[in-house]
C-alpha cells in the first residue's frame, strides 16, 4: 500500500503539472505519514541531510561556470573555431554546431546550458546561409545530449553521490562515449545535409586569420585542459575545480573578453542560484523518495525478481536500457537518477557490471531523454531560443536520435569503450 501511494500520488501529481521537485515532496510525505515507520520530522532532516555533501558543491559551481562563460564570449570563440576546422565540408554549420557543443560541454557539464548558448548564436547563421529550421534546431538540441556525457557533467556528480562510485573515474570514463556520439552526430549531420543540399562554407582563411582566431579563443580552448587536467594531475579535486571554473570565467569574461559586464553579472548570479536551487530541491527530494523505497525494500525485492527473471547480463542491461529509455521520456535527469540508483545498481553488481560503466549507460540513457517527448527538455530549450515549433523539432531531432540509441547500444555490450581510460589511468 505504502508503494502504491508513493508512486499512484507522485503519478498523479506529475499528469496535474505539478513540478517534479514538489511532486517527489508530497508522495515521500505521504507514503511516510501513511506508513508511521519513521517520525514526521524525517522528511526535514533528509531534505537538510541529502544535499550537505562536498561532491554536491560542485553542483552549482558548474552552474554557475556555465553561465559566466556563456555570457563572456567563450562560446562565440568556440564556434570561430569550429568552423575554422568544419566549415567548408557538406553541411558545415551543422558539423560546426557539434563540434561546438562538445567543446562547451567540457565547460557547462549540462545538455540545457549547451543548447542554449550556442544555439543562440547558431541558429541565425544557419538560418541565414538556406539550412531547415527543423533540422537546425533537431541537430543543437540533439548534441547539447553531449553536455551531461563528457566531463565535467552534473549527472556524474549526482550519481557518484547516490552509488558511492569515485567522480574522477565517471568523469574519465565518460570521454570516450561522449566523443564517439559527437562523431556519430557529425556522420549523420553530413548525411542529411549531402541529401539536402547544404554546402559548406566558402570562405577560405588565411593563415594570419587562422592564427588570430586559434589565438584569441586560447582562454576557452583552455578551459578543459585547466579543469580536467587539475583533476587528474592531483591538483584539486572536482569539487574545487568547479569553484576553480567559476573564477576563470568570472576572469576571462569580464576582463580578457569583455563581453560579460560587471553590471550584468548580477543577472547570471541570480540566473545560476535560481538553477541551483531548483537542482537541489529535486536532489532533496528524490533523496527522500529514494530513502522511502529502501525503507519498503522495495529495491532489494525488484533485484531478487529481474534476477530470478532472467540471470543473462546481456538480457539484463537490455531491459535495463529499455526502462532508462522510457524512465527519460518522463522523468528529470537528476532525480532519475537518485531514485533508480539504489534500485538497480544491486542488480547489475549481481550479474558482474562495473558501476562505473552502469553509470556511464545510465547517463546516457537520460541524455537521450532530454530529446524525447514529453519532458525533453533540450527540445524545449531549442524550440525556444530557434523560434521553432515543438512538434517540427521532434521531427529534426528523430534521426539524431535513433542514432544516439545506435551508439547506447554499442557501449552497453562493449564495456571497453568505457572503462578503458580509467583503467589506463590507474
Amino acid at each position: 500500500m505504502i508503494s502504491l501511494i508513493l508512486f499512484g500520488l507522485f503519478a498523479l501529481l506529475m499528469i496535474v503539472g505539478v513540478p517534479i521537485g514538489i511532486s517527489l515532496g508530497i508522495a515521500a510525505m505521504a507514503a511516510l505519514g501513511y506508513g508511521g515507520v519513521v517520525d514526521s520530522s524525517y522528511l526535514a532532516q533528509s531534505l537538510v541531510t541529502s544535499i550537505d555533501s562536498f561532491p554536491l558543491m560542485a553542483v552549482p559551481f558548474f552552474i554557475l561556470a556555465g553561465d559566466l562563460m556563456g555570457h563572456g564570449g567563450i562560446s562565440r570563440r568556440l564556434l570561430e573555431v569550429g568552423e575554422i576546422l568544419f566549415g567548408r565540408y557538406t553541411g558545415g554549420l551543422g558539423l560546426v554546431a557539434v563540434a561546438t557543443c562538445m567543446f562547451f560541454a567540457a565547460i557547462s557539464g549540462s545538455g540545457p546550458a549547451t543548447v542554449a548558448a550556442i544555439g543562440g548564436i547558431l541558429f541565425p547563421a544557419m538560418l541565414k546561409r538556406g539550412y531547415d529550421r527543423n533540422f537546425s534546431v533537431g541537430l543543437v538540441a540533439s548534441a547539447g545530449c553531449i553536455g551531461v556525457v563528457i566531463p565535467p557533467s552534473i549527472p556524474m556528480v549526482i550519481y557518484a553521490t547516490s552509488s558511492g562510485a569515485s567522480v574522477s573515474s565517471l568523469f574519465l570514463a565518460g570521454v570516450v562515449p561522449g566523443v564517439l556520439i559527437g562523431v556519430v552526430l557529425m556522420l549523420m549531420s553530413w548525411f542529411i545535409a549531402r541529401k539536402a543540399g547544404y554546402h559548406g562554407i566558402e570562405r577560405s582563411y588565411t593563415g594570419a586569420e587562422i592564427f588570430r582566431i586559434l589565438w584569441d579563443a586560447k582562454w576557452a580552448l583552455l578551459v578543459p585542459v585547466i579543469i580536467l587536467g587539475g583533476i587528474y594531475g592531483g591538483i584539486f579535486t572536482p569539487t574545487e575545480a568547479a569553484a576553480v571554473a567559476v573564477a576563470y570565467g568570472f576572469f576571462v569574461g569580464v576582463f580578457v573578453y569583455k563581453d560579460l559586464k560587471l553590471a550584468e553579472v548580477y543577472k547570471v548570479l541570480a540566473h545560476s542560484a535560481l538553477t541551483s536551487a531548483t537542482v537541489m530541491v529535486i536532489v532533496g527530494t528524490a533523496t527522500v523518495f529514494g530513502r522511502v523505497l529502501a525503507i519498503e525494500g522495495i529495491p532489494v525485492k525488484l533485484a531478487n525478481e529481474i534476477v530470478a527473471l532472467t540471470s543473462d547480463p546481456i538480457m539484463i542491461l537490455l531491459l535495463i536500457n529499455v526502462l532508462f529509455l522510457v524512465v527519460g521520456c518522463f522523468m528529470e535527469t537528476l532525480a532519475a537518477i537518485i531514485i533508480l540508483t539504489p534500485i538497480l545498481l544491486p542488480v547489475v553488481l549481481k550479474v558482474g557490471v562495473d558501476p562505473v560503466h552502469f553509470g556511464i549507460l545510465m547517463i546516457v540513457n537520460l541524455a537521450i531523454g532530454m530529446v524525447t517527448p514529453p519532458m525533453g527538455i533540450n527540445l524545449f530549450v531549442g524550440s525556444r531560443v530557434g523560434n521553432a515549433q515543438l512538434e517540427g523539432v521532434i521531427r529534426g531531432a528523430t534521426p539524431f536520435l535513433l542514432s544516439m540509441i545506435v551508439v547506447l547500444l554499442v557501449l552497453t555490450y562493449v564495456p571497453q569503450i568505457t572503462l578503458w581510460l580509467p583503467n589506463l589511468m590507474k
